[in-house]
């Protein structure tokens, strides 16, 4: 919430060494429309419409606090769209303490807007998400930030939980684990997506 693509420059080249990576800015965010109208749906709604224009089939989707969110939600609703799904410390869809959020001093590159609108649903998400994780087929890595993330770490182990074919890691540097920590996390990604490579079969 409130970062672009180009927060995943860190850990994009090397991603991008065995496969071809997009980077997205959701709508509200850097360079993508801030239309005014938000939610989560309209987030996974965008993302599936980006895949349909690319002409991708099935992907392995990342996805770091709001955006795993966006991403777990695809996965639900679109399994056949999702090879392999990686969750960054990811909150779990359980109600939560309610806060107000402070806008910051300045110029954003994000709508306002957009946080006031999909707080809400973050902290009380719509209970079929819970119930929808099981529909999950992806094989799916859920990284946690450990006790420095402000993130529940008993609910990113509760989603791992509830995804069939889940693992979990841990790399205790907090929320941020891509920009704290970029080498052990492409190590984790990069083992966890060759793992399950299978390259297609000759005709």
């Amino acid at each position: 919430m409130g970062e672009n693509a180009a927060d995943w420059d860190a850990v994009v080249p090397a991603l991008a060494r065995s496969r071809r990576v997009h980077a997205l800015d959701l709508r509200g965010h850097g360079r993508s429309d801030w239309p005014g109208d938000y939610s989560l749906e309209l987030m996974q709604a965008d993302v599936l419409r980006f895949l349909d224009a690319l002409g991708l089939g099935s992907v392995d989707l990342i996805g770091h606090s709001m955006g795993g969110v966006v991403a777990y939600l695809l996965a639900q609703d679109c399994p056949q769209r999702v090879r392999r799904l990686v969750l960054e410390d990811v909150p779990i869809p359980r109600p939560r303490e309610r806060t107000t959020p402070t806008r910051p001093d300045g110029a954003l590159t994000f709508d306002w807007e957009m946080v006031l609108a999909v707080r809400p649903q973050i902290d009380v998400p719509d209970p079929r998400w819970l119930q929808r994780l099981s529909r999950i087929s992806a094989k799916t890595l859920v990284l946690a930030g450990g006790p420095h993330s402000h993130v529940s770490q008993d609910g990113v182990a509760e989603l791992a939980r509830r995804i069939p074919d889940a693992r979990a890691a841990t790399i205790p540097v907090g929320h941020l684990i891509h920009h704290a920590a970029p080498e052990a996390f492409i190590e984790a990604v990069s083992a966890f997506l060759e793992e399950h490579f299978r390259p297609a079969r000759r005709p």
